[in-house]
Parts: C-alpha cells; structure tokens; sequence
C-alpha cells in the first residue's frame, strides 16, 4: 500500500513537471544570447524539412525534433498552417490570447495575463488532467514578450526563471515566417534545466507508471518492423509541445467563428486534432475533456476577472 501511494505521488509530482513544459528557444546558441538572424536560419530550417513537412507518417505537416544535453531538455515542433502570415502574426502578438491558447492543453487548469509597467506577465496553472479548480494546481509565471516582428519574420518568446520541484530557465518561443499559398511555417519549441530531485523522480515514473508512453521521434523498429518511439523524458516533452503546437493551429483555426462560439469551437477541434497522434496523445475520452474544459474555463474567466489592471 506505501508502496502504490509513493508512487501516485511520482506520477502526480512528474505530470506536474510535464504540464509546465511548453514551447521554447530555437537552441542554445539564442537561450546564451549569441547574435542570430532569426528569418534566415528559420528559412534554411524550412528548406531542411520540406520533404518530410509534405509526406510523413503523421499523415500532417509536422515534425518534431528532441535531445537531451546534461540538465538540459530541448523539444522542436515544425509545422505549416493553413493560415496567412498576417493573421499568424496579429493574432499571436496578443498576450491575452495566449492563454486561450495553453489553455487547452489538459494540463493547464486555468492561466490569466496582467501587464505590469512595460511587462506582460503570463500565469499558468498546471495540474492533473482530470477537472481541478485553479487553487489546488500549482502557478507558473511566464514574461512575454515579442522579440522580433518584420515582414516576413515572428519571433515571439516567453520565459520563466523557475518551474516547479526546482526547475529552472523555461523558454518558450514561437517563430514564423510566410509561405506561399496564404501558408505560414511555424516553429514552437520548449527548453528548460531539470533538477537532481527530477531526474530521480522521473527514471521511477518512467520503469514503472509510464513504461507504455512514448513520443514521436522514431529511434528504430521491433521485431515486426513496426517503428519503435522514444520515452523517457524526451518523449514526454514531445507529447506536450505538440500538444501546444495543435493548440495555436486550432486557435488560429477557429478565428473566423463568432466569438460566443470560439471556445466551444476550440476545444472540439484541439481534441479532433489529437486522435491523429491516439499512440501519443490519448489520454481522456472526449467528453470527458470536453467536460472538465467547460467548467475550467468557467474559473478561468473568473480569475481574470479578479486581476486589477496597474494604472502605470
């Protein structure tokens, strides 16, 4: 019995890790401040992965990239959207729409935007996946900020120096630039540094309650030939940033509905999107998500409510 309690605690403790993750950095070289020409290599990238963005496995222009290096885990998500390079743009670099945005993932329970002085503050709330009132999830606070905006180039950034269980340096980053055809080809990836207490904690959850979960890099074949997924914590991160990868394509998706249908309209098709990735991404029946979304979302808005806007 103290044995199955010790490790629903692990489970819970880890899950909240996972829900904190996001999107990030293009690489070390722009986490260290090295000088880059964002538009330019995000072109190369493109030209890189064109071949595999228009015949993969995942039947959708997707692909997702992942290492580990010492305390340090870094997730990629590549993908094209079937929307303009303006409305990518307009839409993104609305601080407040962001937490419409991660707000869909299953982990995040509620998060709310102030600004304060010349800075915008984005809280999340990451919890169980099950329904939980915001009060009872943990608080992650992230700076955004919009580090480049050009013609042709997007480059939208949100940091946070500590994480739960002594994670540090989260970085979360969207960059886009226009294709042809109205497309946008959209970069979201997500780093941080874990801790001693993490890296423990995570290779029990992954011997024993996670043994079954997997990512999407594909590391080699069974002995049927049918392709083998990474796990471990690399695979977890995976799972989560395209999660928020499928949330800002089905945000951007659902724009044109009229706004009393948006959410309802989100969330459907987040979920929709997810049944793609079932060996991945499985892990609520529908209306169940559907259910626990409906009433989060409910808290959310009332936490909004709560904030007092800072008259400077």
């Amino acid at each position: 019995m103290n044995q199955m309690y010790q490790c629903r605690n692990i489970q819970k403790f880890f899950l909240s890790i996972l829900a904190a993750a996001i999107l990030t950095s293009a690489g070390f070289a722009s986490a260290v401040g090295i000088p880059r020409q964002g538009d330019k290599l995000l072109l190369d990238t493109y030209h890189r992965h064109k071949a595999s963005l228009e015949s993969n496995c995942y039947g959708l222009p997707l692909v997702v990239e992942s290492f580990e290096r010492d305390d340090r885990v870094h997730v990629d998500v590549y993908g094209i959207f079937d929307n303009s390079f303006s409305s990518v743009v307009n839409a993104l670099k609305v601080p407040a729409n962001w937490c419409d945005i991660v707000f869909l993932h299953p982990n995040i329970k509620a998060c709310i935007y102030r600004k304060l002085s010349n800075d915008w503050l984005l809280t999340f709330y990451p919890g169980k996946k099950v329904y939980q009132p915001p009060e009872d999830a943990r608080q992650v606070m992230y700076h955004y900020r919009v580090a480049d905006q050009q013609q042709g180039y997007l480059d939208i950034i949100l940091n946070a120096d500590a994480g739960p269980f002594g994670t540090k340096n989260h970085r979360m980053r969207l960059e886009a630039l226009p294709l042809d055809r109205g497309r946008t080809f959209v970069h979201v990836s997500y780093a941080y540094s874990d801790s001693t207490a993490l890296r423990l904690a995570a290779k029990i959850y992954f011997a024993t309650l996670a043994r079954s979960k997997v990512g999407f890099t594909v590391t080699g074949k069974d002995d049927s030939g049918n392709p083998v997924y990474i796990g471990g914590p690399r695979g977890a991160l995976e799972r989560s940033a395209v999660r928020y990868y499928l949330a800002i394509q089905s945000f951007m998706d659902t724009l044109h509905y009229p706004e009393d249908m948006r959410f309802n309209m989100r969330i459907n098709t987040w979920y929709d999107r997810t049944t793609r990735y079932k060996r991945q991404l499985f892990d609520l029946d529908k209306n169940d998500y559907l259910t626990y979304k409906t009433a989060e979302h409910k808290n959310q808005v009332e936490l909004q409510r709560l904030i007092v806007p800072n008259p400077h």
